[in-house]
């Protein structure tokens, strides 16, 4: 991985579960992963690999979605020993609502039933 997260910076990040009374588009964006057209939103982190956050992958909007990561196997990606998964150095963290890409894919939907407003997905029990 490109620019590793610090084990201090990672201690920072909420444990997996703690963030459920926060509502969607106002959980915290502690960190930013991509390579190529795939992003990596981390929101918790059990602080050793397990982590939960919004997944868009080789960009498609359509099936983005929130879910479990492993932080290992991110760290594991590499391709042909020149591409490797990057943290964003110059993320700051940020709720979800201002997150354009969340946004695009799939955290918001427009309702045309409310004259095409914003509204934002719930995570479902």
């Amino acid at each position: 991985m490109i620019n590793e997260p610090t084990a201090e910076q990672l201690a920072k990040v909420p444990g997996l579960y703690s963030t459920e009374h926060i509502s969607i588009q106002d959980k915290i964006i502690h960190a930013h992963f991509f390579i190529g057209e795939s992003h990596w939103f981390l929101t918790e982190f059990d602080k050793q690999d397990l982590a939960f956050g919004f997944v868009i992958l080789n960009g498609d909007f359509e099936m983005a979605e929130w879910g479990f990561f492993s932080f290992e196997e991110l760290k594991s990606i590499n391709i042909l020993d020149v591409f490797q998964v990057e943290c964003d150095v110059f993320w700051e963290p940020k709720p979800t609502k201002d997150v354009e890409l969340i946004r695009r894919g799939g955290g918001v939907y427009s309702d045309p039933r409310d004259g095409g407003h914003w509204t934002w997905h719930t995570l479902r029990s």
